[in-house]
C-alpha cells in the first residue's frame, strides 16, 4: 500500500503516477475522502467513549432519582458509542478497500506509457552474424535430446515441456552457477515453498490486476506462486528486522499465461511452469535506489557469463506490476527471432510490499519503520533459449559459455 501521510502531503504525486500508469485517478481524491471520514469517525468515537467514561463516574456518585436519570441518559450515550464504532468500522473498511486498490507510486524517472514505451538504457554485446541458417531453440533442444515439448503436452497439456537428459543439466548448471554468484555476493539462499496463503499473495500486490495469471487451489485456499519473490516477502511478516537482509530464493514457479494465446507458443519462452533464482532484499527506503542499482549489476553479472547480447530497459510506467515503483529488464538478443526477449527484472516495490505484510526495522532512535523491498531475476529456465540459439555450431552442436562448463562438466552439446 501507498503510504497515506504522503498521500496526504502531496496528493497530485500520486495522481501524476495514475496518469503515468494509464488508470484513473479519481481513486486518489475518493481514498483522500475515505481517510478524511475515517479520521473524523474515529474522533467521533473517541469523544464519545471519553464522554461515556466520564458519564460512568458521575453514575457512580448519583443516588435516588438522580440515578435513574443519569443512568437513561447513560443508555443512550452507550447506544451512541456503539454507533460511532459502527461508523468507524465501516470508514475503516471503506478505506482499507480503496488504500488496497492504489498501485504504487511510480518513480519520476519512469517512462510514461505501456509496453512498447520503454526507454532504452544501453546495449552491450554484438548480434552474432551466422554464415549457416540458424535453428531455433527448440529444434536444437530437440535434436540435442534436451528438449521434448510433445511429452509434455501429452502428460500436462500445452505449454508445457520435459528437460530431457543433458537439458535438465543444462538448466542445473546454469541455476547453480547462479547460487554460487548470489551465496558469494551475501546472498542466503533460501528453497521456499511454491504454495502460500491469500494474505501473503495479497501482501505482494499479485492478487490484483494480474490475478488471472496466478494458479489458486480453491479447496485449501492456496495460491501457487509465480515467482519465490512471493514467500520471500512474507517471510518477514509482522516482524521487525534486525538489520538489511538478501535472500536468493530457488523455486519452481507457475503461471497460468492468460491473455496470452497465441503468443509463444513455441518452446520454452512463455510456458505454465519452469524454474529460477530470485534475489530479494530488504532495506531502509532511503537505501532502495542504491540497492536496485547493486541489483541490475548482479543480473548483468550473471548475463556476461552466458555471453550473450543483451539490452537494457527502463519499464514504462504503464507496464509496471502493482507493487513496483520502477523495473529495468535486461532482455537477450534471440538470433532466430531477431529480436530482445527478457530474461531478468529487477524491480523497486520501495515500502509498497512491506506496508501491506507489515514488516518493519528499527532506526536510529529504535523506533519502528517500514521497510523496502526489492527483487530481481539471477537465472530461469528461459535463458535456455538464449544459450542455445547464441552459441550454436553449424552441425547443431551448442558451445558451451565457459564460465557455464564447471558447473555442467561439458564444452560443447552435441546432438544425439
Amino acid at each position: 500500500m501507498i503510504d497515506l501521510k504522503a498521500l496526504r502531503d502531496n496528493p497530485e504525486a500520486v495522481r501524476a503516477s495514475q496518469r503515468a500508469r494509464g488508470e484513473d485517478e479519481a481513486v486518489v481524491d475518493a481514498l483522500l475522502s475515505a481517510d478524511e471520514r475515517r479520521r473524523a469517525a474515529v474522533a467521533r468515537a473517541d469523544a464519545l467513549r471519553g464522554e461515556q467514561k466520564a458519564f460512568g463516574k458521575q453514575v457512580g456518585r448519583a443516588k435516588g432519582e438522580e440515578r435513574e436519570a443519569l443512568l437513561a441518559r447513560g443508555k443512550e450515550l452507550s447506544a451512541g458509542v456503539k454507533a460511532a464504532e459502527a461508523e468507524q468500522s465501516a470508514a475503516e473498511a471503506e478505506l482499507a478497500e480503496l488504500h488496497r486498490a492504489i498501485p504504487n507510486v511510480v518513480h519520476p524517472d519512469a517512462p510514461e506509457g505501456g509496453e512498447d514505451d520503454y526507454a532504452v538504457l544501453k546495449h552491450v554485446g554484438t548480434a552474432r552474424e551466422f554464415d549457416f541458417e540458424p535453428r531455433d531453440h527448440l529444434d536444437l533442444g530437440t535434436r540435442l535430446g534436451a528438449i521434448d515439448m510433445e511429452r509434455g503436452a501429452k502428460v500436462s497439456g500445452s505449454r508445457f515441456y520435459f528437460l530431457t537428459g543433458v537439458g535438465a543439466r543444462l538448466e542445473l548448471a546454469l541455476l547453480n552457477m547462479a547460487v554460487a554468484q548470489a551465496t558469494a555476493a551475501g546472498f542466503e539462499l533460501m528453497i521456499t515453498p511454491t504454495l502460500v496463503r491469500p494474505e501473503i499473495m495479497a501482501g505482494t500486490g499479485f492478487l490484483g490486476a494480474h490475478a488471472s495469471e496466478i494458479y489458486r487451489l480453491e479447496a485449501d485456499d492456496l495460491y501457487l506462486v509465480g515467482t519465490s519473490e512471493v514467500p520471500l516477502a512474507g517471510y518477514h511478516a509482522d516482524e521487525i528486522l534486525d538489520g538489511e537482509k538478501r535472500y536468493a530464493g530457488w523455486s519452481s514457479c507457475y503461471r497460468r499465461e492468460a491473455g496470452s494465446y497465441g503468443k509463444d507458443t513455441r518452446g520454452i519462452i512463455r510456458v505454465h511452469q519452469f524454474n529460477k533464482v530470485e534475489m530479494f532484499s530488504y532495506v531502509r527506503p532511503e537505501d532502495a535506489e542504491a540497492e536496485h542499482a547493486k541489483l541490475l549489476a548482479w543480473e548483468e553479472e550473471m548475463l556476461a557469463k552466458i555471453e550473450v547480447p543483451y539490452r537494457v530497459i527502463d519499464t514504462a510506467a504503464g507496464d509496471l506490476g502493482t507493487s513496483a515503483a520502477r523495473k529495468f529488464d535486461c532482455e537477450a538478443w534471440i538470433p532466430t527471432q531477431r529480436a530482445y526477449r527478457e530474461l531478468t527484472s529487477t524491480s523497486n516495490c520501495t515500502t509498497f510490499q512491506a506496508r501491506r505484510l507489515n514488516v518493519r526495522y528499527r532506526d536510529e532512535n529504535g523506533k519502528p519503520q517500514i521497510a523496502a523491498t526489492l527483487n530481481g531475476t539471477l537465472a530461469t529456465t528461459r535463458w535456455i533459449v538464449a544459450i542455445l540459439e547464441n552459441h550454436q555450431q553449424a552441425d547443431g552442436s551448442v558451445v558451451v559459455p565457459r564460465a557455464l562448463r564447471p558447473f555442467l562438466g561439458l564444452d560443447v552439446l552435441k546432438p544425439n
